[in-house]
Parts: structure tokens; C-alpha cells; sequence
């Protein structure tokens, strides 16, 4: 079995979980059900189909460190100032090594029936969506989880402004891993914009999991952006499920910048007719990196839509992967599903990985899938060299233009044009465009 270390000795994770135990700490039966699953399975391996193009076990060799206690390292609030959303007008919600900040946090009033919260101080029903799962790490989650948010919109209503979920890493030694459990339930007719974020302040070689359930009622209007942009030797888990209501719209941005290796796993249910789901991903990656997104996307209901779109620019040796899975269940008949997957190669030595797949048990439906992967249009670029724009530009311009496809179906305009000037800026800075 995998080990986990403390502060003081490396200890394997029955060991370390005595002191939650000892501690108190809630919901015992989900926390005891996640470490016997782990115990049981381990970290995955290439020998297993959902994670065969991704290779965990530099990570199972870390002396695994789970932050169960705030570090005694400070924040001050300056240091946030320039991150990216940071001066958006927002309510948000700091968590420092998977803990919750208050001193950092700034929530104003919102609406009546409007809850924003770290989960410490709310009883939410935990493990309802994730419960069957075989995922390894959402297990470990199940187990060791610290803090995370609570977002509540009751029946009619809305959030005052958008919600920034700002996770922070520390990382001051290799091992240091948060556990963040977050949980998001939008009533009908519910509407908001949630901003979830991941950076590092640290340099070590540390590992975020991250778990997030929301449900969302009939009618509500949810837009949800994740940007992660940790440190190049950071380890990144993350796992989002979800279950749609009737005529429900959902849509959910992943910006994938950092990290040695991450891992989204997309799970949508849409359980209700009328629904409209958009999966939207971009991953721009150098050196030696590594993005995974894995989802699954279950039409259990008739006339509801779903579109999936990840653009991936892969530089030096870096890798991408995709496995996107359409489940068409009996009866969910006017299915209207759309999966696509590109990708830009600007190395010789760059990889993607690419399975979109359809799995169809209706027969009155509209699926479609289709993937790609290649290298810049040389035409293109001779088009604008004609124009009188040199190489680099207009290499600059036309990946500027691929990730625009992915960054302009954000439909909050002020998160949409910080998240633009940003890939522009680091289009710029970072990939290799002569």
C-alpha cells in the first residue's frame, strides 16, 4: 500500500487517518467507506482502461503529507492581489492547504435563501453523487477531505455576483497534499456564475484532490469556470459531478494551464428533459506536462442537448489526453450530442491522446464526435505572411484564434476578457512561435 507521511515520519494511510478519527471529525461513515475503497484498489496504474494514457506514479511515490491542520505559513492579502480574478467584483472564498481563510475572504450580503459558506459550517449531503464511483482518488477525498465551499441558491433566485473559489497551495515540502470537498446546489430557477481557481505559492512537490458535487434544479441557469495554473511540479486531481433538472442549463469552462500532471473527471447526468449541458476545456501546455480530461456525459431523460469542445496547444514534450464518453440511455430519445476534441502540436516531441466515444441505447437521436490532432496551417500562416505579418505573429494570431473558440463561450464578459488577455500574454511569453 501506498504510504503517507506526516510532519514527522512517512506512515501509510490507515495509519494517518487515527488522528481524524481521534479528532472527531464528521460524516465517520463516508470517511471510514473512502479509506477501505483505497486501501482496496490503491493508486491506478497504465494496466487500467480510464488511466492508460496517464501515468500516476510519480505520484504514488511522494511521501504523501494530507494538510489535517492549517499550516502555521501566512498569507497576507497583498500577495493575492495580482492573481488572476483577484480584483473582479466577487464574493470570495480563500482556502489555504485545503482550509479555509476568513481573513481572506470577503463575502458581502446576498439574497434571502443564499448560502455562501466553507463546508465546515454547513450539513450538506455529502457522497450522494460521487457514491459508486471507483476512482481511487475520489476514495482518498472520501477520507481525508478538510474543508471546501458550500454554494446554496434557493428556489428563484440568484447570486448577487459572481462567487470566486480561490484554493491556494503553499507547498513547502514535496507530499503536501489538500483534500477539498466542495458542494454547489442551485434551486429552480437558480441562477449564478461560480469561479473556482487553483494556484501555488509554493515550489514543492505537492498534490491537490479535489472533489466537487452540485445539483441543479429545474430551470436553474448555472455558469461554473475553473482555472488551474499551479506550479509546474504540482499534482492536480480533480473529479466534478453533476446532476441536471428539467430544462436545466449548465455550463462548465475548464482553463488548464499548470501542474506537472492534471486530471479532470467530468460526470453529467442529465436526469430531466429539456436540458442543455456545455463542456468547454482548453489546455495549453510546455515542458513536460500533462493534462487528462476524462467525462462522461449520461443522457438518461429525452429532448436534451449536450456539447462538448476541448482545444489542447501542446509545446516541447508535453501531453494531452481526452476520453469523452456520450451514454444515450434507453428512452432518452431527441438527443441532440456533440463531442469534439483538437488539438495543435508545436514540438516534434508532443502527444495527444485522443478517444471520443458514443454509446447509443435510443435510436431517434443526433450524435456526433470527432477529434484532431495536428500541427499549424501552414496556408494559414502564408496567407497572413501576404498581408505583410511576419512568422511569429501570425503564428501567434492563429493559436490566439483556436483558444478564442474555447475562451468566448464563457458568457460572463468580465471573466471572459481577463481569461483572453491572459492566454494572449502567455501565448506570447511561453510557447515557441518562430
Amino acid at each position: 500500500m501506498s504510504s503517507i507521511a506526516t510532519a514527522n515520519s512517512t506512515v501509510t494511510p490507515v495509519e494517518a487517518f487515527v488522528a481524524i478519527e481521534q479528532n472527531g471529525a464528521t460524516l465517520l461513515p463516508l470517511r471510514k467507506a473512502g479509506l477501505a475503497r483505497f486501501s482496496e484498489s490503491d493508486y491506478p496504474t497504465l494496466r487500467d482502461e480510464d488511466w492508460r494514457f496517464t501515468n500516476v506514479k510519480p505520484l504514488s511515490e511522494l511521501p504523501f503529507r494530507p494538510t489535517l491542520s492549517p499550516v502555521s505559513q501566512a498569507i497576507l492579502e497583498e500577495q493575492l492581489s495580482d492573481v488572476i480574478f483577484g480584483q473582479l467584483d466577487a464574493d470570495r472564498l480563500v482556502f489555504v492547504d485545503g482550509h479555509f481563510s476568513s481573513a481572506l475572504s470577503q463575502i458581502a450580503d446576498q439574497p434571502n435563501g443564499v448560502t455562501i459558506s466553507n463546508l465546515a459550517n454547513v450539513e450538506v449531503e455529502l457522497g450522494s453523487l460521487s457514491t459508486g464511483d471507483d476512482n481511487p482518488f475520489v476514495a482518498l477525498n472520501d477520507a481525508f477531505f478538510t474543508d471546501g465551499a458550500v454554494i446554496q441558491i434557493a428556489d428563484g433566485q440568484r447570486l448577487a455576483k459572481p462567487v470566486h473559489l480561490l484554493f491556494v497551495t503553499t507547498a513547502s515540502e514535496d507530499g503536501d497534499a489538500a483534500h477539498i470537498r466542495n458542494w454547489i446546489f442551485a434551486g429552480t430557477n437558480a441562477q449564478g456564475t461560480i469561479i473556482e481557481s487553483h494556484i501555488s505559492l509554493g515550489q514543492a512537490a505537492s498534490v491537490t484532490n479535489v472533489v466537487t458535487e452540485s445539483r441543479i434544479g429545474d430551470g436553474a441557469d448555472i455558469e461554473h469556470i475553473k482555472f488551474q495554473d499551479q506550479s509546474n511540479r504540482a499534482f492536480h486531481l480533480a473529479s466534478l459531478y453533476s446532476k441536471l433538472g428539467r430544462d436545466a442549463q449548465y455550463g462548465f469552462h475548464s482553463i488548464a494551464l499548470g501542474a506537472r500532471l492534471s486530471r479532470n473527471n467530468l460526470r453529467m447526468r442529465l436526469a430531466q428533459p429539456g436540458i442543455e449541458c456545455v463542456l468547454n476545456g482548453l489546455y495549453m501546455l510546455r515542458g513536460q506536462q500533462l493534462a487528462d480530461h476524462h467525462m462522461i456525459v449520461e443522457h438518461a431523460a429525452p429532448h436534451c442537448d449536450s456539447h462538448e469542445y476541448f482545444n489542447g496547444i501542446l509545446d516541447d514534450q508535453s501531453r494531452g489526453v481526452f476520453h469523452g464518453r456520450i451514454l444515450v440511455q434507453p428512452g432518452a430519445q431527441k438527443t441532440d450530442a456533440k463531442q469534439t476534441n483538437k488539438n495543435l502540436l508545436l514540438s516534434d516531441d508532443a502527444t495527444a491522446n485522443t478517444k471520443p466515444q458514443l454509446e447509443i441505447y435510443a435510436d431517434d437521436v443526433k450524435c456526433t464526435h470527432g477529434a484532431t490532432i495536428g500541427a499549424m496551417d501552414d496556408d494559414a500562416i502564408f496567407y497572413l505572411q501576404t498581408r505583410g505579418i511576419d512568422t511569429a505573429t501570425a503564428r501567434r494570431m492563429l493559436l490566439h484564434g483556436f483558444a478564442g473558440e474555447i475562451v468566448e463561450r464563457i458568457r460572463h464578459d468580465a471573466v471572459r476578457e481577463e481569461l483572453d488577455a491572459l492566454v494572449w500574454n502567455r501565448l506570447e511569453s511561453e510557447h515557441k512561435l518562430d
